[in-house]
């Protein structure tokens, strides 16, 4: 033991630095494994080669044009979605576990996922944001998602402070109520196409992912959550905490928690406009985060946005390859692994008890 650090203060924060690498890696691992496997398979070699001169380096061509536009048009925009999804799903579980002090907290704790859903459903069925053009569907989805984010938090402010309970209670009235609506608008619609349609929003995709304004906002958004939860994680320490904790601290939980709410609704909306309702990431991965770092949300959140990029960025690949021509919604895979873990950890939870 080191006599300037007896509590191993410092060895346990180079340890954590060193799994926030590795993670990193890992996270690029999954990224150019993503890149590389599919219909048109990409030979290592050949891909570093290919990005490197769409970076700039001038290098001559050693690739086929179809390996070209399938990576640098098609593949790279969707991973790049598919890392900024998970991270930003997986950092709003941990705000949300936070928040409301429930171990089995995420992001449809807020019915934003069902918001989203009623909206994709509005605009696929009924033609809603059809002034939008091309963008009707994912403006529909983030107007829907931001409507369910603004009536959760009103519902849970209407008999007074922000509480852990009203927004559980809230969260769970307003999703029932808004997939009922969505179940509404598919059967009352009549239209098996549409219903199909809705059907594979509601367990997300990547597929809608192309360069442009859209793909540049989610990434932008997740980017400014990530760097506002790091900027507060002494706050998320305290509120975890407990509220009479978070006050001898000199923290308001309600006005945190109020902060906390609208911005996971406003990621959580942009994420679910541009790839539909995805589950079990936000509930997941925390879990893991806290197995592998401990509760400092100053490593917790870092380490969290990695394990959430690389999961999605990964199962986003089983969804489009195991059954490949036909893409599988990532839903399903998501729930796959994510249900397993929710077993453990309820039986973890009782066996504490």
């Amino acid at each position: 033991m080191d006599p300037r650090d007896p509590l191993g203060v410092a060895a346990r924060e180079r340890r954590r630095l060193l799994l926030t690498a590795g993670l990193a890696l890992a996270c690029l691992a999954s990224a150019a494994l993503a890149l590389a496997v599919g219909a048109v398979a990409v030979a290592p070699g050949t891909l570093l080669r290919l990005l490197a001169a769409a970076a700039g380096l001038g290098l001559e061509p050693t690739w086929t044009p179809v390996e070209e536009t399938v990576v640098l048009a098609v593949r790279l925009p969707r991973v790049l979605l598919g890392l900024a999804v998970g991270a930003g799903l997986a950092v709003c579980g941990v705000v949300l576990q936070a928040v409301v002090r429930n171990v089995l907290a995420d992001p449809y704790l807020l019915g934003v996922n069902s918001g989203a859903s009623t909206g994709a459903a509005a605009a696929l069925l009924l033609g809603a944001g059809a002034g939008l053009g091309e963008h009707a569907l994912t403006g529909s989805a983030f107007a829907g998602a931001l409507a369910a984010g603004a009536l959760v938090l009103a519902v849970a402010r209407s008999a007074g402070q922000v509480t852990p309970v009203r927004v559980l209670l809230a969260g769970v009235a307003v999703g029932y109520a808004l997939t009922a609506t969505t179940s509404f608008l598919v059967f009352a619609s009549g239209s098996a196409e549409g219903a199909r349609s809705v059907m594979f929003w509601l367990l997300g995709s990547l597929g809608l992912a192309r360069w442009g304004a859209p793909l540049a906002v989610v990434v932008a958004v997740v980017a400014l959550t990530l760097a506002l939860l790091l900027l507060w994680a002494p706050q998320l320490d305290a509120l975890a905490l407990g509220d009479e904790t978070a006050r001898t601290l000199g923290t308001s939980p309600a006005a945190l928690r109020t902060r906390l709410l609208v911005l996971v609704a406003a990621c959580v909306g942009v994420l679910v406009a541009a790839s539909g309702s995805i589950g079990f990431v936000g509930l997941v991965v925390p879990h893991l985060a806290r197995r592998l770092v401990g509760a400092a949300h100053r490593w917790v959140v870092p380490v969290s946005a990695l394990l959430g990029a690389g999961f999605l960025v990964l199962a986003d690949l089983v969804a489009r390859t195991l059954l490949a021509p036909q893409e599988l919604p990532i839903g399903i895979v998501t729930a796959l692994v994510g249900a397993p873990f929710l077993l453990v950890l309820v039986r973890g939870l009782h066996a504490a008890r």
